[in-house]
This record gives C-alpha cells, structure tokens and sequence, in this order.
C-alpha cells in the first residue's frame, strides 16, 4: 500500500527545502524527493560555491595593490587552486548538512531516488537514472525509504534547472565547460572564452582574470548582463575592460574548432566580420533550462512553455494538485524567488488566509562581479517602455566619504520613480557591496514607500549606504553631496 502524505516535494532545492520546513511548520505531514544534493544546485554547484570562490579572488585583488593602502607586503601573493575550489567545497559540504537537519527537525521525510508523477495525487519513485557529479555527501538519517509509490493531496515540483546548450557548442566537460566544470578547475587555464554574459557568466569571468587568467568575454546583445539597466552595466563593463577583461557585445560564436589542448571560437561581431579566438578553455553561459522531463508531465496534461512549467502567482499548474516553483516555473531564475514562490504555495495550500503572489518585479538580482552589481524593478528604459512618467535620480560612489576610504569609488547607485506618484519603480546600483545594500529598496518597494519617507530617512555615516539616499534627493533636485 502507498504511503500517503499532505504535501510531496520532488527536488530540495533552495525552493523545495525551504517549501518543505514550511509544510512542516504549519503541521502537514511532508516529504522531500531528492535524487542527486540536498540543496540541489543552488548550494551544492550554484550560488554558494561561486561566491566561496570570488570572495577568494576578491582577497587576492586586494592584495596586488597593498600599496594604495599605505602596505607592504614582501614577496609575491599566488593563488592555489586547489586550496582554493577545496574550500569551495567545503563550504557546500557544511550547508548541504545543515538542509539534512533542517528535514529532521521539522520531520520531514526525505525520500532518495527520482520521482515520477503517474496521476494527480500519486508518485513513484525509482532509482536514480542520473549519475552523481560527485561522490554525494553523507546521506541524512531520517531517509524515510527509497523506491516506492508514494500518494499526496498536493505534489509541488521544484526540479530545477540546468545549463541550455546550443547546437554544435554542445559542452563536453572538457574543452567546453558548463559552471560544473568551471567551479572545480584541476589546474588554471591561461586563457578563457566566457560565452554569454548574465550573472553566472560574469561572475565566472570575474573570477578567472582574478585568478590571472586571459579572459574573452562574447554576448550576443548589445550589452553585458543584458536585464540589468544599460547605465549600470556600462559602468561596470568599463570596470571590468580596466582590470584586463576583453568583452564583445553584439557577437556570436558561430562555430568552434576544437584543437588537443584549445579551442577556437569564430566569434561573428555586429559588422559582419569573424575574429577567431583560441583559448584553453571555454564556457557555455547561455542560459538555463528547466528540469521538466521524465516527471509525467506530459501525460498528465500539465501545461509548460519554453521548456518551463507554467504557473500562476501561487505555484498551482492548469492540473489540480500539481505545483511548481523556482526555476522550473520560469523566470527571474533566482534562489530567493525560489524560495519565496516556496513559502506563497505552501502556505496557500495550507489554507492560510492573506496570501500574496509573488510579485516577480520585486525580485531583486545580484551579480558578484567585480564590481558588483545589483537591482530591483524597473529599469529606465522598461519604465519608458510602459509610459510611465519618471524621476530619475542617480549619485556617484566618487561622491560618497567611505567608499573612497575603502579604495572603491568607482560605483552609482540609480533610482526611478513615477513623477505623479512618488512610487519607487526601480533601483540598481553598480559598486562595492551593493548586493548587500539593495534590500534597502527592496523593502521600501514592498512596504509602498514614497520618496518623501526616503528622504526623510536618516542613514548611518560614514556608509555607501548613504549614496541610496543622496541618489533619491538627486531625483527631485535635493542631493547635498554632489
């Protein structure tokens, strides 16, 4: 006989995990399915690790030039690499443990192995038919069981996402690197191809030239990191050609030529012309795709679009009792949003009263870059777009008395709002910690803030904090320090 639960969560993602200890929370007998890492991608190969690394290459940027900072350093600071992505991993290995106890104290069955929905309201689940990327760490103890049929009232699918390939660039993990590949280099290469340029492309790219690495950098769109505003990601392309970085927008790579040991892209630029490119290596940052196949979906009838599951503002698919969130569900492809859109369907399912939808523009983006580069809503050109009509207020780090005494001045911190009104639309900054300092108008926009209470907020100094207030002044003829 099936085991029956409330609530079954196929994949334990930051958005499975985090759905998963909701449904605990509010009393529902839960179980998690998982068939590779707890803390799917995000913590085990995502976000986490990457950011282990760059804080590494941050540590090393600084100290090739002590001198700015009146310090001497005799001899000369290299990077292990090994030492290095060990440390990257160990970070994962810690946190992969602590989603383990988390499924145990709020007694949620975790179930091993790969699921497959055979009917609303039912699963089954095999043995995993993908092989692990590495050896996984240690199993939790609180495995329920394995292989089985399993029924729910409510099954949440929250698979994920993986690296979109394109035809004839196929990654093969060896001359051709997805961030898989990317996060746990054996040795170095000296030269690299970065083929797209969102978050995980720059962030990749940023970390290598860190590490002394050539790095080429191809986008297809006219500019890097092309959701964020065309302002901010001017300032920190010029940034990154500054620390060594060589960047074509505008281009493609067309096709490449694999050699023993490199690879040679022929990168087809705005003109028409091709420039042929040989690196060691090369990365495929095109992009994600969602984990939609082999889950029943299609027999099921469940509705899905570019190759991700459609949902409303709750998680609920056109199938009653079938959910998705996260990346499976679409874009903004964000940890946060996962587990927000976590949290909004559990709790909706659960019948709690005063649910909101995501709202999927007050989702804020971050790119650890270097610099970094934040944002949240609308840019100026999408308010634009929408008719809307706008203040734009905008100041300058070379203005703001603790980034200069950090030795980063080169940073802006930007904000819109609608003239009528005083909403906030938007807000997106380039510069040291601005992925820290972003929640600050996040939370404004949720709490439907007004530029008057901005103004009238008073902001610790000395702090880069100060340049988000002084850059709302800006916007309505106010500003005090520029």
């Amino acid at each position: 006989m099936a085991e029956n639960y409330d609530v079954i969560i196929i994949g334990s993602g930051p958005g499975g995990y985090v759905a998963a200890v909701r449904a605990g929370q509010l009393g529902l007998k839960t179980a998690i399915v998982e068939r590779e890492h707890l803390g799917g991608i995000c913590l085990n190969w995502g976000c986490i690790p990457t950011k282990a690394l760059l804080r590494s290459a941050e540590i090393l940027d600084h100290s090739t030039h002590l001198k700015d900072y009146g310090l001497v350093l005799e001899g000369k600071v290299s990077a292990d690499v090994k030492a290095v992505v060990a440390r990257s991993r160990g970070v994962s290995a810690r946190l992969n443990s602590g989603v383990g106890f988390l499924m145990k104290k709020n007694k949620v069955d975790v179930i091993w192995g790969e699921a497959k929905i055979t009917k609303p309201g039912e699963i089954v689940v095999s043995k995993n038919s993908k092989p692990v990327v590495e050896p996984q760490h240690p199993l939790p103890k609180n495995i329920k069981s394995q292989e089985g049929t399993y029924t729910a009232k409510h099954i949440i699918i929250a698979t994920g996402a993986r690296p979109r390939a394109l035809p004839g660039i196929e990654p093969d993990g060896k001359l051709i690197w997805t961030y898989f590949e990317a996060l746990k280099p054996d040795v170095l290469p000296k030269s690299l191809i970065v083929m797209g340029s969102g978050a995980i492309g720059i962030e990749f790219a940023s970390f290598y030239r860190s590490m002394g690495v050539d790095v080429t950098v191809v986008e297809v769109l006219p500019t890097i990191m092309p959701v964020e505003d065309a302002e901010v990601t001017a300032i920190a392309r010029k940034q990154l050609e500054k620390r060594g970085m060589k960047i074509f927008t505008s281009a493609k790579v067309a096709k490449v030529e694999k050699g023993a040991g490199s690879i040679t892209a022929h990168v087809e630029t705005a003109d028409g012309k091709i420039q042929h490119i040989t690196a060691d290596r090369m990365i495929s940052a095109v992009g994600v795709q969602g984990n939609i196949e082999n889950l029943g979906l299609e027999t099921l009838g469940v509705k899905t679009d570019r190759g991700c599951v459609v949902v409303d503002g709750y998680g609920k698919t056109n199938v009653p009792g079938i959910y998705a969130i996260g990346d499976v569900a679409g874009p903004p492809m964000l940890a946060h949003k996962a587990e927000h859109e976590g949290v909004v369907c559990v709790e909706k399912l659960a019948g709690l009263p005063n649910v909101h939808p995501t709202d999927k523009v007050k989702v804020p983006g971050c790119t650890y870059c270097q610099p970094q580069v934040a944002s949240v809503g609308l840019t100026e050109a999408k308010a634009k777009e929408l008719g809307r009509d706008i203040r734009v207020g905008r100041f300058s780090f070379a203005a703001n008395g603790k980034a200069i005494a950090l030795g980063e001045d080169q940073g802006l911190c930007k904000v819109i709002f609608d003239k009528k009104t005083g909403e906030l639309l938007g807000a997106h900054m380039v510069g040291a910690e601005v992925t820290e300092l972003i929640q600050g108008f996040v939370v404004a926009m949720n709490l439907e803030t007004t530029e008057e209470e901005l103004m009238h907020t008073i902001f610790p100094h000395p702090t880069v904090s100060e340049s988000m207030k002084e850059a709302v002044l800006d916007a309505y003829g106010r500003v005090l320090n520029a």
